[in-house]
């Protein structure tokens, strides 16, 4: 996908084990049409799919519901120069089926803000790609310091 320079493709598996390991991503969807990015807490189901739990009145539900969106998440060391980024793009939905509405309200994601009636959403893993820097400019010879 990209050419050698500096950056690793990962593998499915390595990305669903890296965004297992970070609390927080990014939801990217549209929004009157533009696109829109908003911070999220997060956490995985057993299949990868990515689980938010947020207020039902909340406009990303209303915006989410239905659609294709993509949730990103990464690790930065900016001192080392290297990290990684992974994105799962897939349909979003509004988990309806009461039981599994109770499993997830044992196993799934904690609200940071909770709110009265919160609902969980469902993002299904269509695609799932990832890649790593390795060491940044180190690993092009240059200088770390500049």
């Amino acid at each position: 996908m990209y050419p050698n320079d500096g950056f690793r493709e990962l593998d499915r598996q390595e990305c669903l084990r890296l965004l297992a390991k970070v609390p927080v991503g990014r939801i990217v969807h549209t929004r009157q049409a533009l696109p829109a990015v908003l911070p999220l807490n997060f956490s995985l189901d057993g299949d990868g799919a990515v689980l938010l739990r947020t207020s039902a009145a909340s406009e990303l539900v209303r915006a989410i519901d239905g659609s294709v969106v993509a949730f990103e998440a990464d690790e930065v060391d900016a001192v080392a120069h290297s990290g990684w980024s992974v994105v799962v793009t897939g349909p979003a939905a509004v988990v309806t089926d009461p039981v599994e509405r109770e499993r997830l309200t044992r196993t799934g994601p904690r609200s940071w803000v909770t709110s009265p009636e919160e609902v969980f959403v469902r993002i299904e893993p269509e695609l799932v790609t990832g890649r790593a820097l390795m060491g940044g400019r180190t690993l092009r010879g240059l200088d770390p310091s500049h």
